[in-house]
């Protein structure tokens, strides 16, 4: 795995070697009741991960008295907007949850640790890598996870429909299915693509969304067949009405239109599949993407490292925050409260303890990415900087598709300048 076009960074590089008491979770804090190290957590998540995060605080404070940790947490938009006011103004938390998109672009402006006190040997490299930049170890990977369709078997049910083979079925079938089931029930197809949709996609016809020099990976005339595709969708009722889908844009997990039950099938992330099941009042079963072939080893999945934890470069306590990070990561106290619900475990004996404790969507969720393992073979290119803008602008020109302010080939044309522009900018 190629990371590209990252400077290393002096706030970074400055920290030099910590010396902490104990790696893995099992040390004692420097701190004590006198002089004691006060830590801020920031993650987003579902009042599940809410619950499980401040079991492994409770958990890590306990084994380090000296030291306290207060968490905070948002949902996805509300914990991104805050996040980057923090950081821009100098008071970012001392530990923060990241996507892989969000990696360059705070390391490229300065703002995060490097990390040299996290043991990482238990971890399989190339997901340690998905969290550096020019090779400088940046945030620590929590676990993995793939994207998948989540189906509801109530609706397909009440829709006369069986569940598609998942290692056969095309886009034909997909959306057929999703006219039918919206016949038959008025529920939809699928909620609201993400960026990473497109990833699947283009993967699904070879090519990457970026080149590993940090470019673009397609070209126009793929974006307009994209779009063409996602227009396709809303004709047969695969996608909902432009209104709801950009109402979805805002919602929470639990609010996705494949948790409340309005849509049949949902493009979500295999660690989500607990928290919706559970909203949704129905066991969900994963799918693996349709392909235009029906092949399976044409569905474009990739394993894609969940949520990582970094430390900001403007911390007071480096040593103590890589503790946590480090108990966080190593911990089998943490991963047993964590589960899955940031993905397959990336420490390979806690993700063995883990799977012998998961059951019913969890044992799922775990079950179907190891069934992945032999499947997929290569990863996706790590997003550039500038994702979040590009990610945007997506949204921006898939809606102007879906209120038919745009054709398809008119939207892909803005998004590639757009694309260029961004890049650009950022090299």
């Amino acid at each position: 795995m190629k990371i590209t076009k990252f400077s290393k960074l002096a706030a970074a590089t400055t920290v030099g070697l910590l010396a902490l008491t104990s790696c893995g979770g099992g040390g004692e804090a420097e701190g004590t009741a006198e002089d004691p190290v006060e830590l801020r957590f920031a993650w987003w998540g579902s009042e599940d991960r809410n619950e499980s995060t401040q079991e492994i605080i409770d958990a890590f404070e306990e084994e380090n008295p000296g030291i306290t940790v207060e968490g905070s947490y948002n949902d996805w938009t509300g914990y991104q907007d805050q996040l980057a006011t923090q950081v821009a103004s100098g008071d970012g938390p001392d530990i923060v949850q990241l996507d892989d998109e969000f990696i360059s672009e705070y390391a490229d402006r300065g703002a995060l640790l490097e990390l040299t006190e996290v043991d990482t040997s238990n971890i399989d490299p190339a997901v340690v890598e998905g969290g550096q930049a020019d090779g400088t170890q940046y945030a620590i990977p929590t676990g993995v996870n793939a994207l998948v369709m989540m189906a509801n078997p109530q609706l397909f049910e009440e829709a006369g429909v069986e569940i598609p083979d998942d290692t056969t079925w095309t886009w034909d079938d997909y959306l057929e299915i999703s006219e039918t089931i919206h016949e038959e029930t008025g529920a939809y197809g699928t909620n609201k693509p993400i960026a990473q949709t497109l990833m699947i996609w283009l993967r699904q016809q070879d090519k990457s969304m970026f080149t590993e020099d940090g470019g673009i990976g397609f070209t126009e005339e793929d974006a307009a067949e994209y779009f063409t595709l996602l227009s396709d969708m809303m004709d047969s009722n695969a996608l909902a009405d432009a209104s709801q889908l950009v109402e979805e844009e805002g919602a929470t997990l639990e609010q996705a239109m494949i948790a409340t039950n309005d849509a049949a099938m949902g493009m979500s992330w295999t660690n989500q599949l607990p928290v919706m099941s559970e909203a949704s009042g129905n066991d969900l079963i994963p799918l693996r993407f349709p392909s235009p072939t029906g092949n399976v080893e044409d569905n474009g999945l990739w394993f894609k490292n969940t949520m990582l934890v970094a430390a900001t470069a403007s911390t007071d306590y480096p040593e103590e925050a890589q503790m946590f990070i480090d108990f966080m990561i190593n911990s089998e106290e943490a991963g047993q409260a964590n589960l899955m619900d940031r993905g397959l475990p990336s420490n390979a004996d806690v993700r063995e303890s883990v799977i012998e404790q998961v059951e019913g969507q969890d044992l799922v969720a775990a079950e179907f990415v190891a069934d992945l393992d032999g499947e997929i073979t290569d990863s996706e290119v790590l997003p550039p900087v500038g994702f979040t803008g590009i990610s945007d602008a997506l949204t921006n020109r898939q809606q102007d598709v879906y209120f038919e302010r745009m054709t398809p080939e008119e939207a892909a044309e803005s998004f590639v300048t757009e694309v260029e522009e961004i890049l650009a900018n950022n090299e």
